[in-house]
């Protein structure tokens, strides 16, 4: 039989050079990272508040992290307040509070410093109550004007407000259901109330506290009158390098303890006395 034909079958390779994909992928990486350096180009050459506004974005997505600026309708360029800001601040609620015709009466009682957390107002008590009618969450007449103008004064700035309650170590006497808990939550939300009614925006409030005897401003005399005081804190508007410590800082952490008007230090403060 004759033999068969041997075939011989040769397989041609492909174009993989130039005609392939492969550059396509390494062209856009190249594309992307140029991108990327001229993003970075055009912010070092941005404002500040810009540049924080985008960092912060990068920082937290959701935006749900650190509450920064406010509602305030309008399309201009708004500058956050810095520490420097809130030393301008003090000194213009220490001018506002030395126009009440009583000052003479209040300058040992309100305080005002500079503190991690931020400008912490303090309205402390004395012997004869001072802002709050004894053992009562009313405010009396010079509560109210204090309050109210704090109120017209802090809602010019765009920060956020916490306000706290604090009393002496004390047991309440009224009810028995009620106590120390209770009085300084109310004295808070007393101050809250007409502060809100008297200037405040109602979405600048991010906390009413109420810590009855637990943060003492006077360790050495549980019973000081000084221990019965509001405290008002324009929180920081934070940024990378300025952030607030936690709510646990007390006024005393800071260095610095001047007080409004010329206020004396908490020993000078009155001499025991029932709420």
């Amino acid at each position: 039989m004759p033999t068969p034909p041997i075939i011989i079958i040769k397989k041609k390779g492909g174009h993989g050079g130039h005609h392939g994909g492969a550059w396509k992928v390494a062209y856009a990486d190249f594309v992307t990272a140029m991108m990327a350096l001229f993003i970075v180009l055009w912010l070092m050459n941005t404002s500040k508040p810009i540049q924080v506004a985008i960092s912060g974005y990068f920082k937290d997505p959701s935006g749900n992290g650190k509450q920064t600026g406010n509602t305030l309708n309008g399309t201009g360029e708004k500058v956050e307040p810095t520490k420097e800001d809130m030393a301008k601040l003090k000194e213009e609620l220490q001018k506002s509070i030395q126009s009440i015709v009583d000052l003479d009466k209040l300058k040992n009682n309100i305080e005002i410093t500079l503190t991690p957390e931020g400008l912490r107002i303090e309205l402390l008590e004395s012997e004869r109550g001072t802002f709050f009618k004894s053992g009562s969450a009313t405010l009396n007449q010079s509560g109210q004007d204090i309050v109210k103008l704090l109120a017209v004064e802090l809602g010019k700035v765009p920060n956020l407000i916490s306000v706290e309650g604090h009393t002496d170590s004390k047991p309440y006497t009224g009810k028995s259901s009620y106590s120390n808990w209770e009085l300084s939550s109310d004295r808070a939300n007393a101050a809250r109330r007409l502060m809100q009614q008297s200037g405040l925006r109602g979405d600048q409030i991010s906390q009413v506290r109420g810590f009855a005897d637990q943060r003492l401003r006077n360790l050495k005399d549980p019973l000081d009158p000084s221990n019965r005081r509001v405290s008002i804190i324009v929180q920081y508007l934070t940024t990378n390098s300025d952030e607030a410590k936690p709510p646990a800082q007390d006024a005393k952490e800071s260095g610095e303890k001047p007080s409004a008007a010329g206020a004396k230090t908490e020993s000078e403060a009155g001499k025991q006395d029932a709420k």
